[in-house]
C-alpha cells in the first residue's frame, strides 16, 4: 500500500467513526495535537468537540462521500474528502445535497490537520436553497 493509499484509508476510517458517531474511535486516527478548523473558523480541540458541535447543529448528519483526492507533500499527504451532507435539522426538517469538502493532512499515519467546509450556514440562513442531490 502506498503512502497516499494509507492516508486515504486513515481519513476514510476517521470519517466512518465520526459518522457513527464514535469520537473515541475517531480519536485513534488523529495525532494528539491535531489542528481542527470548522466553518466560520471555529477551532476544535478534539473529536468529542466535533461530535458535540454536530449535535448542536443537526438532529443527525451523515456524509455521502463522492470522492477522495490526495497528493503527497514533502513531509505529509493531503487528502480531500468531497461529497454531500444529508440528515435532519434540529426542527426535524430533512436535508440532502449540502456540499462539503474536508481537507486533511496526514503525517506518520495520523491526521494532524483538518479543515471542514460545507453549505450548512447558508442553508440555515436561507432554507429554500436546500436541494436534494442524488
Amino acid at each position: 500500500m502506498t503512502e497516499l493509499e494509507r492516508a486515504i484509508e486513515i481519513v476514510s476510517k476517521f470519517l466512518e467513526a465520526s459518522m457513527e458517531p464514535n469520537p473515541t474511535l475517531a480519536t485513534t486516527f488523529m495525532s494528539s495535537d491535531t489542528k481542527i478548523t470548522f466553518t466560520g473558523r471555529r477551532e476544535m480541540p478534539d473529536a468529542e468537540t466535533i461530535t458535540a458541535f454536530n449535535k448542536s447543529r443537526y438532529k443527525w448528519v451523515k456524509k455521502s462521500i463522492k470522492q477522495y483526492d490526495a497528493m503527497e507533500k514533502e513531509d505529509h499527504c493531503v487528502v480531500y474528502s468531497i461529497g454531500f451532507l444529508y440528515g435532519q435539522w434540529p426542527d426535524g426538517r430533512e436535508f440532502n445535497g449540502n456540499r462539503y469538502t474536508d481537507r486533511f493532512e496526514v503525517r506518520e499515519g495520523k491526521i494532524t490537520k483538518m479543515d471542514v467546509l460545507n453549505d450548512s450556514a447558508e442553508w440555515i440562513l436561507t432554507p429554500e436553497i436546500n436541494r436534494t442531490v442524488e
